[in-house]
């Protein structure tokens, strides 16, 4: 993929509905179209960049939603430059201030640590703590395992798809990983969106089986009887001796609602990305998903600072970060006003990339815990009542019965406090009599 100017207008141009979605002209180069707006297409000529013109997301229906619509994304357009020309900021400030234009800004990479994965060298009743401290065990003896019903997301490197303890449960998904520049410091597979959401770093690997793994040779997931919904947003990028996750920002956007139109209730996004330029990363297809009832979680970081990670910053996601084997704040969970609860996330146990198994630690294998839980929560009202449970709902239980860590309502580090899974359901169970 090309580097590329995102356009969001006030109202969509006249020639709208001969504009192509991004990945169908990557498809086929026939549909080209090279012009917006008049005035637009000025600015563009002026420096001498010429582009193809797309859209930056496709609707749901043959017809743009009023939520799509309400949010804008009807509106919003991907300008692939033809030449490898850098567009120098004046640019873009000629842009945002056409009438026509309500914001304009570069397509950018954006980054996610990928915590190092240890092989199997501890027991694996060491991993059976985790589960044990937010009630998992009771959780599925008491109440349920999950419902097929229930679709989780997971946005992340990919998902082993052949994995015995996640391949019952797989959806077909989609990879959105397609970057052309800086290629060569990737990892694996980056170029060229597909049908194929293959992990060939064992992150996403990691996230899916925290929450939905059968049980074979490791504790059972969250909810091992929901539904995976793969989605590959993130390649792997070498940074010195780090291995760092790396997608285009607006190819998670899309990927966020590839997943919201194909039925996902629940949408796990281990990751997270600073705000560098104007706008809030990821804000339209959040608001998407909120008028779409889909409860979005994601992963507060990594560095141990009160620091702001997006989306895990935009008030409607659930913004997770870690507790070490002492029930404590771990160390390294990035906080702040937007963190809303933690759960385990230090030497956790779960599946890894060829049927193998794997050790991490990290705020990205805290937050599947909180996604699973979700997914219980609203199995759990749909087997017993036929419910669909709403995320302001979901919120409602969740911040009710977590535990405490002080006085306050919410703690600067952990939130409302530290997931308890068993109570959230007890407390569902009552409201539901």
């Amino acid at each position: 993929m090309k580097w590329h100017v995102r356009l969001k207008l006030e109202r969509p141009p006249v020639n709208d509905g001969a504009i192509p979605h991004w990945q169908k002209l990557i498809a086929d180069q026939s549909l080209v179209k090279t012009r917006l707006h008049p005035d637009v297409d000025a600015v563009f000529s002026r420096h001498q960049l010429p582009f193809w013109v797309t859209k930056e997301y496709d609707s749901a229906e043959r017809q743009w939603s009023r939520s799509e619509c309400d949010c804008g994304l009807d509106r919003i357009y991907r300008l692939i430059l033809q030449s490898h020309r850098k567009v120098l900021p004046t640019v873009l400030q000629e842009l945002s201030q056409l009438p026509i234009v309500e914001s304009a800004a570069m397509g950018d990479i954006g980054y996610a640590d990928l915590p190092e994965l240890q092989p199997m060298q501890m027991s694996v009743t060491t991993g059976a703590r985790s589960r044990l401290v937010i009630g998992v065990p009771d959780a599925h003896q008491l109440f349920t395992t999950g419902s097929p019903s229930i679709t989780i997301a997971v946005l992340d490197t990919g998902v082993d798809l052949n994995h015995p303890e996640l391949s019952e449960v797989l959806l077909p998904g989609y990879d959105f990983v397609d970057i052309i520049n800086g290629a060569g410091k990737f990892v694996g597979d980056f170029l060229g969106f597909d049908e194929d959401p293959e992990d060939e770093v064992g992150h996403g690997t990691h996230v899916a089986g925290i929450i939905a793994a059968k049980g074979d040779r490791m504790p059972p997931g969250v909810v091992p009887q929901c539904r995976i919904l793969p989605v590959r947003v993130l390649g792997a990028m070498k940074k010195g001796n780090k291995r760092i996750g790396s997608g285009l920002i607006d190819n998670i956007n899309v990927g966020i609602k590839w997943a919201i139109d194909r039925g996902a209730d629940v949408i796990n996004m281990s990751l997270g990305v600073k705000s560098t330029g104007g706008g809030l990363p990821h804000q339209e297809v959040v608001d998407y998903a909120q008028r779409q009832g889909v409860t979005l979680v994601a992963a507060s970081g990594n560095d141990g600072k009160e620091e702001s990670y997006y989306p895990g910053a935009l008030p409607h996601v659930i913004t997770v970060g870690a507790i070490d084997e002492l029930n404590k704040v771990a160390p390294f969970s990035t906080y702040g006003k937007q963190v809303d609860f933690v759960a385990p996330g230090t030497d956790i146990y779960s599946t890894y990339i060829k049927d193998d198994y794997a050790f991490s630690t990290g705020t990205s294998h805290a937050a599947p815990f909180v996604s699973g839980a979700v997914a219980l929560l609203k199995s759990y009202a749909l087997i017993k009542k036929g419910i669909n449970l709403r995320d302001q709902q979901i919120k409602y239980l969740l911040q009710q019965t977590a535990d405490k860590f002080d006085q306050r309502f919410k703690h600067r580090k952990a939130g409302f406090g530290k997931l308890n899974l068993l109570d959230a359901l007890r407390l569902l169970d009552y409201k539901l009599r």
